[in-house]
C-alpha cells in the first residue's frame, strides 16, 4: 500500500500490527499473519465482531477513498487459526508459585487472566454470574455474539491453567441486581482473597445504569437496556425458559441511540415487537465526514447497524419529557419534545425544546439505553473502601494499583464505560503492572494506555 506511517497502528488501543498481517495475508501467510494478530490482541474473535474499528477511521487510504476493510481481515484471520487448529494452549514453561485473584470475567478480567497465566502465576477468575463472560455473554446479543465464540476461548484458557469459579460473590452485592444473572451465590469476603492470594485484580465493568428521571418513570414497562438484554440473553441459552422481559406483541420505544439501543432493537425485533422507534437527544449526524472533522480522526457519522436495516424508526433531535399510564399503572405513551443543539461559549452543549413541536408515541415496554456511569458501589468496592474519581470511577495510580495495597484495577470500572478494544487493552496493560509487581520485573508485552507508564 505504500501508506508511509501507518495511522491504523496508532488508532487501535491495543496498538495492533495491523500493516504486519495485513501484508502477510497479501502474502498468502496466515499462520504467520495469525501469530502477529495475536501478538497484541487475546480476542480478535471479539473485536472482529464487536470492536467499532477506530482503525478503519485513521487508515490512510480513508483520506480519499475507502479504507481498507481492517476488521473483516482480523475477523477472517482469527476464524481461519481456529478452523485449522492454529489455537491450542499456550502453557508457561515453568510456574512463579504466585496467586492471582481476578474478580470478573469480561474481556479486561478475561485478558488480563490468560497473560498472567502465561507468565507462570496460578490464576482463579470469580465471576458471580452462573457462566463467565460478563456483558459479552449477557448484554450483548446472540446475533452480534454468538456464545461459542467466548466459550472456545474459555476452553483455551482452562487448558492453560486459569481457574474459573463461577456462581461466586465477591463482597457483599446487592442481590437484586440484574446485570448479575445469577441467583444461589456462593460468597467469598475480600479478607479470604488476601489471605489466599498474593494479589488481586478487579475487573468487575461499569455496570450501573444512566437513568432518566422524568414523570412516568416508575411505570410498569419501563426498564433499563440491560435488565431487558440479560433476560434475553438468559432465554437464549436456556437458562430461562422465556424473556423475563419480553417485546413480542408489543409497540416499543427505545430511548438511547447508541450501540446498546441497537442491541434492544434487534432484540425487539427477533421477539416479535409490533413496532420500535429509537429516540436520539442528538442531531442526525451526516452520512460521511464533514470538513469540522477531518481525517485520520475518529468521524461523526450516522452509523447504520444490521438492526437498523431489519426495520424501525429512528427519530433524531428528540428528548422525552414524560411516560403517560394507562388505568392500570402500565406506561402507554411517551410524550417528547423536539429539541436543538445549543453551543455556549465555553463550548458546552445543551438541548432546548423547539417551540409547539412535540411528539406522543404509543408504547407498551420502554427500554432506558442511556449508557453506564460506574462500578456498583456496593460489594467489593465498598468491602474494600476503595478511592473513587469524580466520576465515580475506581481511581488507580499509573500503575494499575488502586488505594489498597496489591488490589489493582482495569477496565471499564476505571476508564467508564467504554469499548471492548479497549477493555482488552487495559486487561493486557494491568497483567503486566500486576507481574511487575510480584516479580519485580515484566516480560509481558501490554499496549501504552493514556495515564499509565509504559512497563519496559
Amino acid at each position: 500500500m505504500d501508506c508511509g506511517i501507518p495511522f491504523c497502528h496508532e488508532a487501535c488501543p491495543l496498538g495492533n500490527l495491523i500493516p504486519e498481517w495485513n501484508d502477510l495475508v497479501y502474502r498468502d501467510d496466515w499462520v504467520e499473519a495469525s501469530e502477529r494478530l495475536h501478538a497484541t490482541n487475546n480476542f480478535p474473535d471479539f473485536t472482529g465482531r464487536l470492536c467499532p474499528a477506530p482503525c478503519e477511521a485513521s487508515c490512510v487510504l480513508g483520506i480519499n477513498a475507502e479504507p481498507v476493510t481492517i476488521k473483516q481481515i482480523e475477523y477472517e484471520i482469527v476464524e481461519r487459526a481456529w478452523a485449522e487448529g492454529w489455537l491450542g494452549p499456550r502453557r508457561p514453561p515453568q510456574r512463579t508459585g504466585h496467586r492471582v485473584a481476578v474478580v470478573g470475567s469480561g474481556p479486561a478480567g478475561l485478558a488480563a487472566a490468560q497473560q498472567l497465566a502465561r507468565a507462570g502465576h496460578t490464576v482463579v477468575v470469580f465471576e458471580r454470574a452462573r457462566r463467565a463472560g460478563g456483558l459479552l455473554r449477557y448484554g450483548i446479543p446472540e446475533f452480534k455474539l454468538e456464545k461459542h465464540v467466548i466459550d472456545r476461548r474459555l476452553g483455551q484458557l482452562a487448558a492453560e491453567g486459569v481457574e474459573l469459579r463461577c456462581g461466586v460473590s465477591v463482597g457483599a452485592w446487592e442481590t437484586d441486581c440484574p446485570s448479575s444473572a445469577s441467583s444461589g451465590w456462593e460468597t467469598v469476603d475480600v479478607a479470604t482473597l488476601h489471605s489466599d492470594f498474593d494479589t488481586v485484580l478487579l475487573a468487575i465493568g461499569a455496570t450501573i445504569p444512566r437513568d432518566l428521571p422524568i414523570p412516568g418513570r416508575a411505570l410498569h414497562g419501563v426498564h433499563q437496556a440491560m435488565a431487558y438484554l440479560t433476560g434475553a440473553n438468559q432465554a437464549t441459552e436456556g437458562s430461562l425458559v422465556r424473556p423475563s422481559i419480553d417485546a413480542a406483541g408489543k409497540a416499543v420505544v427505545i430511548i438511547g441511540g447508541g450501540d446498546t439501543g441497537a442491541d434492544c432493537l434487534g432484540t425487539a425485533h427477533r421477539q416479535g415487537a409490533r413496532s420500535v422507534h429509537q429516540l436520539e437527544i442528538l442531531p442526525e449526524p451526516p452520512i460521511v465526514r464533514s470538513e469540522e472533522d477531518p481525517w485520520p480522526t475518529w468521524p461523526r457519522i450516522l452509523r447504520t447497524y444490521p438492526a437498523h436495516e431489519e426495520g424501525g424508526e429512528r427519530l433524531f433531535s428528540v428528548s422525552t419529557a414524560e411516560l403517560i399510564a394507562d388505568e392500570t399503572g402500565h406506561v402507554r405513551a411517551l410524550r417528547a419534545d423536539r429539541v436543538r443543539a445549543v453551543t455556549s461559549a465555553t463550548g458546552r452543549t445543551t438541548f432546548e425544546p423547539v417551540a409547539g413541536a412535540t411528539l406522543e408515541l404509543r408504547c407498551e415496554l420502554v427500554l432506558l439505553a442511556l449508557g453506564f456511569t460506574g462500578p456498583e458501589p456496593l460489594g467489593v468496592v465498598s468491602d474494600l473502601d476503595l478511592a473513587l474519581t469524580d466520576r465515580g470511577t475506581v481511581a488507580t495510580d499509573n500503575r494499575w494499583q488502586t488505594n489498597v495495597e496489591g488490589v489493582f484495577a482495569c477496565g471499564d470500572m476505571v476508564k467508564g464505560q467504554s469499548l471492548v478494544v479497549w477493555a482488552i487493552a487495559e486487561g493486557r496493560a494491568a497483567a503486566a503492572a500486576v507481574d511487575r509487581y510480584l516479580m519485580g520485573t515484566s516480560a509481558l508485552p501490554a499496549p501504552v494506555v493514556p495515564g499509565q507508564l509504559p512497563l519496559r
